[in-house]
This record gives C-alpha cells, sequence and structure tokens, in this order.
C-alpha cells in the first residue's frame, strides 16, 4: 500500500514538471537565425560545431534555461563559392526570413552577403571574415573576430627588431589579401623599412605561375617576405620555394594570422609541415583557462561524433569567435524580448517563392538585434567579448616559430607593450636590444646569426660599380686601360677606401669596377649623368670622388661622407716680413709701451723717494736727481744700473720691477726675433668680394659643381671662370698674369684643395670663406639595403685610422703646409698679456710709498702736535715738513758709518775734514759728495740762527728747535775756518 502511494506520487511530481515544461516550451518564442558556412570545409564543419555547442551550452546553462527566446539555426551551404554564399544570403532573407545571419567564411563570400543585410536589415554576423573594408559597406555587419590590420604592428615591430629594411608582401589577389597591405605598407613606412616590390598571387595560381614569381623573388636584394594568404594557396608556395632553394640561410618568411591560426590542419602531415621549417607566424592569441580546456575535448568528442572520417584536428581561434559570436546574438536576441519579429513585406510581393531582389521584406527586429549585439560584454571562450566600432577589439598576438612538426611560441605582442617575451603583469618591452624581446629562433636553413634581410641578386651578376674617368687628381680616381691584355684597371683614394669599406662589412661583396667612358676613353658625361645612372638601373653603385648633393639625392641614395666637406679658396701667399726700420716698436702695442714708460717713471719716482734722505746717490742738485732717478728706472731695463739702493723698503720695489722688466725684455726680445726672421705669409686675396670687386679670374675643376655655385650664388660671370683639370694646370694658372688667362684664386672642394696645398703649399694658402658641403659619398640606388651596411662600414674604416693611413700613403706624410698656410699674423703683445705684472709691481710700489709716508709722519709728528713750536700756519708746518725730509736723515746707519771713516782717515787726508758734534756735521772736500766744498759750507750754529747751507740746502730754522745750543760746537767751527784761511 504504501508502495503505491509512494508510485502515485512520482507519478505526479514528475507529470507536474512535464507539463510545466510544456507550458514553458509554449511561452517561448523561436528566432530565426541562418548559418552560412563551407560544410566541405573543415573549417566550415568546425564553425558549426561550435555554434551549436554554444548554443546548446548556453540554454542548458543555469542562467540561459530561463530565456524566453531560442535561437533555431538554418544552415546554408556556401560551396566555397561567392555565388553560392549570395544565394544563401538570399534564400535566408526572403524565403526563412531570418533576424540574423552568422557567417559567411571568407571576406570575399561576406562582400556581397553584407550589401544583402543592409538592404534588409538583418545583422551579418561573421567570425573569420577579416578584411577592414567590409565594416564601411553596411552598418549591420559585425565582426566578431581580429580586423586584420590589427597584426600590422606586430609585423613592423619583427621587422623593426631585427633591423631589416626592406619587405616584400606576398598576397592573395582578392579583397582579403589587398585589404592588408597599405596598412602594412604604413606601418612598415613608419619604423623606415620600404616595400621595394608586391607579389600578388592569383587565388588559382598553376605550379608554374608560383614557381616564375618565386624566381622572380630570387633575383632581388631583398630576403624578408610577407605571406599573407589562404593556408591551401601558402603551403602550396612554400613547397615551390622549398624546391627551388628559397627556403635555405638568409631567407625570412612570415604568415599572417589567418594561415597561422590553421596551421593544425597541416600537423598532421609531417611531409606537408617540413616545407614550412623556420617560418615565423602571427598567431592570434587566446587566453589558457578551465573552461577551454573543458570545451576543446568535448568539441573534439562531438566533432568526430559528427565527422567520423576526419581526425587529428584541433580546435583553433575561428571555431573560438564562431562559439562567441553565437552567444552574443543568443544574448542579444533575449535583451531585446520578443517584440516585433517578422519581416515588413513589400509592396511588391509575390506569392511564388523566388530569390529576386526586389520581392524580400525588411527585418522589423533587425536594428534592435543589432544594437544589442555591438553593446555585448561577457567572457567568452576566445576571452573578453567585446565590439568596437562593430568589430572585436584588437587583441594580443603570439610570434609563433614552426620548426618540426608543431609549433612553439617565441613571443608576445600587445597593443601597450609591443614585443615581449612573455605575458606576466612585470614583463617589459626591452628598448635597447630589442632581439632580447623574443625567445630563441630557428631561421630557415638554420643559420647560426639571424638574418640581415637581403643579399646580393643570385641572378649570376656582380655588382656594376661605375666610376669616373678624368684627366686630373689621379690621386683620388684614376682608370687606366692596359691594351696587352685589355683589362681596366682601376685605382686611386677612392677606390682604396672603398674596398677597405668592403672588407669592414660583415659579409663578402662580389663587385665589378666598370668605367663611365666612351670608347676612345673619354668621360661619357657629367658627375650628375653619372649619378643617373644608377637610378636608370645601368649601374648597381657608383664609387669616386662623388659630392653628396641634394639634386642627386632626389634619385639615388648616398652613404655617410668618407671625406671632409666643404668648398674653399686657394689664393697666393706672400712674404710680409717688414723691412720698415722702425719695425724694432711692433712688437709691443702702443698701450703697452705707454703703460711700461708711465712705470719706468713712476718707479724712479718711488725710489728716490725712498732713497732721497739717506742716500747720497740720489741727492744733489735738482736736476741731478732727476737724471739719477731716470737714469736708475730706465737702467734696469738692461740691468746696467749702478746707484746703491740702501732702503730695504726701496729695494723691495726694485726686486719687484726687475722681475717685470726681465718678463718684458725677454718677451720683446722673443717678438721681435720673429718678426724679423720667422716668415711672415699673408694671402694675397682676403675674401670672395675682393675678387668680385677687381674683376680678377677664378679657376674651377673641369666638371665639378662649383660652377653652379660661383656663377648663381656668389655672382661670378662665367667670363671670369677658368677651368682646370690637375694640380699642375692650376700652379701654371696661378703663375700667369689676368691678361695671359691667369688666375687670382681657385675655389673647389676640400679634398682637391688640400692635395694642391700638400703639392704646393709653400706658395699658396687656404682662406675664408668655406662653403658647407657634405663631402664624397658612395652612391645606390634608393632603398637599397646596402646603404645601412655601408655607411657603419665607413665609420668603422674612419675611425679606425685606415683613411689616415691611405692619405699618408697615397697623399704624402708631409703635413707641414697645414701650419705654413695658415694666415701667420704680426700680433704684437698688448696690455692684456702683461696687466697682471703691472699690478703687482704697482701695489708693491703704492704700498712702500705708503709705508714710508707713515713712518715719517710718525717721526716728525711733533711738527703738528708741539705748541711750543713757533709756527702757527697749518700751511707753515706743511712747508716745515717738506724741508725736514729734503734734508739728509742723520741717524741713518748710512751717515754713521760714513762720519766713523772718515774719522779714520783725517790724518791721511787734510783736505778732507769731517767733524761731527753731536748733532751737526760739517763735511768739507768729501769725495762722496756730488760737488766742490766753498766756505759758504760751514755751518755756524747759534742760539738765534742755526744755519745748514751744506750741499745747498735751505736755512733749516728748526735745528735749534731740534738740538740746545752747544757752544763748543761754534769754537770748534771756527777753527776749522781758521786752518782752511791759513793754508
Amino acid at each position: 500500500m504504501r508502495i503505491n502511494v509512494l508510485l502515485i506520487v512520482f507519478v505526479v511530481s514528475q507529470t507536474t514538471s512535464l507539463l510545466l515544461c510544456c507550458a514553458a516550451q509554449s511561452t517561448r518564442q523561436e528566432v530565426k537565425v541562418g548559418v552560412i558556412v563551407d560544410l566541405e570545409r573543415w573549417v566550415g564543419k568546425q564553425g558549426l560545431s561550435c555554434i551549436e555547442m554554444a548554443l546548446s551550452d548556453l540554454y542548458n546553462s543555469s542562467h540561459g534555461r530561463h530565456y524566453k527566446t531560442r535561437l533555431v539555426l538554418h544552415t546554408r551551404d556556401a560551396k566555397q563559392d561567392v555565388v553560392g554564399a549570395a544565394s544563401a544570403a538570399l534564400d535566408l532573407i526572403k524565403n526563412v526570413q531570418v533576424d540574423a545571419i552568422i557567417g559567411p567564411q571568407t571576406s570575399m563570400q561576406a562582400k556581397f552577403v553584407v550589401d544583402l543585410g543592409e538592404k534588409a536589415r538583418v545583422p551579418i554576423i561573421s567570425y573569420s571574415a577579416t578584411t577592414p573594408s567590409l565594416n564601411t559597406r553596411s552598418s549591420y555587419f559585425f565582426r566578431a573576430t581580429e580586423n586584420v590590420t590589427t597584426q600590422v604592428k606586430a609585423i613592423s615591430s619583427l621587422v623593426q627588431t631585427f633591423a631589416w629594411r626592406q619587405v616584400v608582401p606576398v598576397y592573395v589577389d582578392d579583397d582579403y589579401g589587398e585589404g592588408l597591405i597599405p596598412f602594412l605598407t604604413d606601418a612598415l613606412q613608419q619604423i623606415d623599412a620600404r616595400v621595394p616590390y608586391r607579389s600578388v598571387i592569383p587565388p588559382f595560381a598553376t605550379d608554374e605561375q608560383l614557381e616564375k614569381e618565386l624566381y622572380k623573388l630570387m633575383t632581388m636584394q631583398t630576403r624578408v617576405f610577407v605571406l599573407h594568404m589562404y593556408t591551401e594557396l601558402g603551403h602550396r608556395i612554400f613547397t615551390k620555394a622549398k624546391e627551388i632553394g628559397m627556403m635555405e640561410k638568409g631567407y625570412v618568411w612570415i604568415v599572417t594570422n589567418v594561415m597561422a591560426n590553421n596551421l593544425c590542419t597541416l600537423r598532421s602531415d609531417s611531409w606537408a609541415m617540413s616545407f614550412l621549417q623556420g617560418v615565423l607566424g602571427i598567431k592570434s592569441y587566446v587566453p589558457q583557462t578551465k573552461e577551454l580546456k573543458d570545451f576543446r575535448s568535448r568539441w573534439r568528442r562531438k566533432f568526430l561524433h559528427d565527422n567520423p572520417t576526419m581526425d587529428d584536428f584541433e580546435l583553433n581561434a575561428y571555431g573560438l569567435w564562431a562559439y562567441d559570436a553565437a552567444e552574443a546574438l543568443a544574448r542579444a536576441v533575449e535583451e531585446v524580448g520578443i517584440g516585433n519579429l517578422g519581416y515588413k513585406k513589400a509592396n511588391n510581393v509575390s506569392s511564388n517563392p523566388s530569390t529576386d531582389l526586389e520581392t524580400f521584406g525588411v527585418s522589423q527586429n533587425g536594428p534592435q538585434i543589432g544594437k544589442a549585439v555591438s553593446n555585448m560584454r561577457f567572457t567568452g571562450l576566445a576571452g573578453d567579448f567585446r565590439l568596437v566600432n562593430r568589430q572585436l577589439d584588437a587583441s594580443t598576438f603570439e610570434i609563433i616559430n614552426i620548426n618540426g612538426n608543431g609549433e612553439r611560441g617565441v613571443g608576445f605582442w600587445t597593443p601597450q607593450k609591443g614585443l615581449v617575451r612573455n605575458l606576466s603583469s612585470n614583463a617589459t618591452s626591452n628598448k635597447t636590444n630589442l632581439s632580447d624581446n623574443l625567445g630563441p629562433i630557428i631561421w630557415p636553413g638554420e643559420p647560426s646569426s639571424n638574418p640581415k634581410g637581403w643579399e646580393i641578386p643570385t641572378n649570376g651578376k656582380k655588382l656594376r660599380i661605375g666610376v669616373p674617368t678624368k684627366g686630373g687628381f689621379t690621386e683620388f680616381m684614376e682608370v687606366k686601360r692596359d691594351n696587352a691584355t685589355n683589362k681596366t684597371h682601376v685605382t686611386g683614394y677612392c677606390i682604396e677606401v672603398f674596398e677597405a669599406v668592403v672588407k669592414a662589412l660583415p659579409y663578402s661583396l662580389d663587385y665589378e669596377y666598370f668605367p663611365y667612358a666612351k670608347p676612345n676613353g673619354e668621360s661619357n658625361g657629367t658627375y650628375d649623368d653619372l649619378v643617373y645612372e644608377v637610378h636608370l638601373g645601368n649601374y648597381d653603385a657608383v664609387v669616386g670622388d662623388i659630392t653628396i648633393r641634394y639634386n642627386r639625392s632626389l634619385h639615388v641614395d648616398f652613404t655617410l661622407p668618407f671625406t671632409e666637406s666643404g668648398v674653399t679658396m686657394i689664393v697666393p701667399v706672400r712674404d710680409k716680413r717688414s723691412k720698415n726700420p722702425w719695425v724694432f716698436l711692433k712688437p709691443l702695442t702702443w698701450d703697452l709701451w705707454g703703460t711700461s714708460f708711465c712705470f719706468f717713471v713712476f718707479i724712479g719716482f718711488v725710489v728716490w723717494v725712498l732713497e732721497h734722505r739717506i742716500n747720497e746717490d740720489f741727492r744733489g742738485p735738482l736736476s741731478h736727481q732727476i737724471g739719477t732717478s731716470f737714469w736708475f728706472s730706465f737702467s734696469t731695463m738692461v740691468f746696467a744700473h749702478r746707484e746703491r739702493v740702501v732702503s730695504n723698503l726701496a729695494r723691495f720695489v726694485v726686486i719687484i720691477w726687475i722681475f717685470v722688466v726681465l718678463i718684458l725684455t725677454q718677451s720683446y726680445t722673443a717678438s721681435l726675433t720673429s718678426l724679423l726672421t720667422v716668415q711672415q705669409l699673408q694671402p694675397t686675396v682676403t675674401d670672395v668680394n675682393q675678387l668680385l670687386k677687381n674683376g680678377d679670374n677664378v679657376g674651377y675643376l673641369k666638371d665639378s659643381f662649383v660652377v653652379g655655385v660661383l656663377t648663381n650664388f656668389l655672382g661670378f660671370d662665367e667670363s671670369k671662370l677658368v677651368v682646370y683639370e690637375a694640380t699642375d694646370d692650376l700652379d701654371k694658372l696661378f703663375s700667369k698674369k689676368r691678361e695671359e688667362g691667369g688666375i687670382a684664386a681657385a675655389i673647389d672642394e676640400l679634398p682637391y684643395m688640400k692635395l694642391f696645398l700638400a703639392k704646393y703649399g709653400s706658395k699658396y694658402t687656404m682662406v675664408d670663406p668655406t662653403f658647407k658641403t657634405d663631402g664624397f659619398g658612395f652612391v645606390f640606388p634608393k632603398g637599397s639595403p646596402l646603404v645601412p651596411d655601408v655607411s657603419r662600414a665607413i665609420l668603422n674604416v674612419t675611425e679606425g685610422g685606415i683613411t689616415k693611413d691611405i692619405e699618408k700613403r697615397l697623399f704624402g706624410t708631409d703635413t707641414s703646409y697645414l701650419e705654413s698656410n695658415a694666415q701667420v699674423s704680426s700680433n704684437s703683445l698688448s696690455l692684456e698679456s702683461f696687466w697682471g705684472l703691472f699690478l703687482i709691481a704697482g701695489l708693491a710700489s703704492a704700498s712702500a710709498l705708503i709705508i714710508f709716508v707713515a713712518m715719517f709722519l710718525y717721526e716728525q709728528r711733533h711738527i703738528f702736535v708741539n705748541s711750543d713750536i713757533p709756527i702757527d700756519s697749518k700751511w707753515e708746518r706743511v712747508r716745515e715738513m717738506f724741508r725736514i725730509y729734503n734734508h739728509k736723515d742723520l741717524n741713518s746707519h748710512t751717515f754713521k758709518k760714513k762720519s766713523g771713516e772718515v774719522n779714520d782717515r783725517r790724518g791721511a787726508d787734510d783736505h778732507d775734514i769731517v767733524v761731527g758734534v753731536g748733532d751737526v756735521v760739517v763735511n768739507e772736500g768729501s769725495p762722496d759728495t756730488n760737488f766742490h766744498p766753498s766756505p759758504s759750507t760751514y755751518s755756524i750754529h747759534t742760539d738765534s740762527d742755526m744755519v745748514f747751507l751744506g750741499e745747498q740746502d735751505t736755512p733749516r730754522d728748526s735745528d735749534f728747535l731740534n738740538q740746545p745750543p752747544n757752544n763748543s760746537a761754534i769754537e770748534l767751527t771756527f777753527a776749522i775756518q781758521e786752518i782752511h784761511e791759513n793754508n
């Protein structure tokens, strides 16, 4: 009984659930959605299975089972054809009246389907059509995959990392192939990489067509190729490239994301993968999650169940995008609701089903569904689903390297960081060494180093190097033809530098010289003509004394210069050694002469002040004292002074002054010697304006661009221009008179002028102005990959001193002309060079003078402070100070010593009597005096008037102020006078 009750309850509950389910299903709205795929291709099968699983997973999820809408798929086969896809879309829109379409697969198929969706207002959601132009064709097209242009930044980053300068895109000739190329070209131009050629492959190209195009690529220098096409066609190209040797060392192949994402279709075939060894790929990155891992296993089981004949296939990014696209559409339809489903019929709709473009209606719910899809945000299996401008937002790419039967990741590219080794949060791009941003790469042919991206064409030809032929300045370039062997020998400085540069390249370079000459050996044209031959393709390069010029760079590329730059002027020089009888004044400037004279006078005055009171040599008549002072001062110039200097202050001043005089005399002697003996080379012409003013002739090198500078910029008349070819010709032109066609100056490039001066440097000099040019450079075609490598090699050669060694060997080691041709100026010695010495001498003299005055005033201070002195006027007191100064300082040790010596000699000489009594000294006929004695020279000191008239001194009223009267001294004075009278 109890069992029956339980059975009844179970039946009732199941019945109730079934009824509720039926009720729910009866309230759910079915929304028709079309699916257009290529059912015969595995990509189409993968997409369809992922779409079906997406809807199944969504509607069976906890939140999806409550949806009020259900998408009902109506699948159509595009039959791998544009027409088939368009027919399928037309059928779905007109007959089935779907509210949205998922697909088609290719950009070519989507092109027409998008137009139908725009007309019927039906959203078209593609998970594999990547052509950027589709978004501009219709506002109802939604790209649930990456825009093909998002990968161009990743490609350009790879090119920049390995410093490849040229890239050749190889792409299929349809909308898909052509859609990438403009964006790729722009991205490469931003990193200074060129696209010298575009290889366009027909979608259904034959093997012969592929082989012909690949052989054409082999004949080019570029070895970096970007392959942008479908997997099947791309594999055929790699097969042919392997056969003809384009998968060997030096080649670089980069495949875009479509082929990189579909490489899983080739992994089961090791033979097919062997043709792709070393290829780099830009693969769409899908983050690995637990949900994705679970889905892969479920999808594999379902796919093998639905397609038992297909095995060993892996799910790729396009399948995941198909899954996310279906989920996004289902979510959008649920968000819009079950409102106005269906089509608004056209007025001319017929009852007969057809595919007439004029008979289908307009979807009423399409705009709302499209808007909901645009705003949809969720995390799908492929990552974040977010449409920007109706296309999947730019994502991360993985850089893969094909090796063996598989692929391995070597790095990543993100819009934020660029190339990085891994995607960890702290990973940053190395801006210094870009190659460190990638893991180790195995290139085609497995070379030991990274490919340089170009090679000399493998068409069996060497580089054709054009060289100029010229009659002069053969040290730079000389072409000789051996009539016996009929061979041409090219020598010269430019050739040796070029060959040294080639040796410095990290690779070998085969070349052959071709003189630019007529059959008779004469030049075939100007240097401009020779350079243009490179642009025309007649030469692969030009080597010679070719100046880098703007007009030439419009057609060719120049390397860095390998010589000094500039256009300069050469003029004769003449010896300007002065024959002037007053040349002895020239070593010093007038300000130095004047300063020296003033200091001679000043020093003489200072010494006289310091020595006058204590030194007999600086006493006597006024004229005698002035002469002695000047004589003493000026004789120091030749160190011939004989006067004694007894004052320590004067000795200090004289020592300083003699040092100054020593420096002056030595400098004067050296300068005068230079003026009289060293050759003074002065240019005959100092500037261009002087040539124009005088109407002089000017020489220039044959075929040189300088003639344009002379006529167009400097304003010379062509009749004043004279052509020369060699250094000897130039020397002869300088020796001729103007009437005979001679020249006053030569204007040409610096290397030629330096060579000329190396031979005739003693007769000519180089003068300003120097006009700026870029020197000599090697010429290559526009965009040649050789230019940066050769330029770097030039830097290596010039910095290593190799060019200097070549110059010494070819031009000689004597560089004296560089010094002799410089304009030698007769700069006189100026006060600026000696003002420090004069400052020292002046400070020393002034200090000594101040110290002396201070000491004198201190000793005679009683003249001003003693009120007992019978002198009232201050001016009289000052005059008294001068009178005291004018007298001898009897307290000086010099006079005391002399007085003692005279007393010792009294008995020996009756005519020389020196008596010293107290502070009174009487000198008579002393040999130390400067004049003969007379009776008037004897002084009689009295109480009222003590007079001292010796040596014609003025009366000293202050003698008795300084000492008391002495009667003994008076008696002695008369006694001495009486003795003289008796004699």
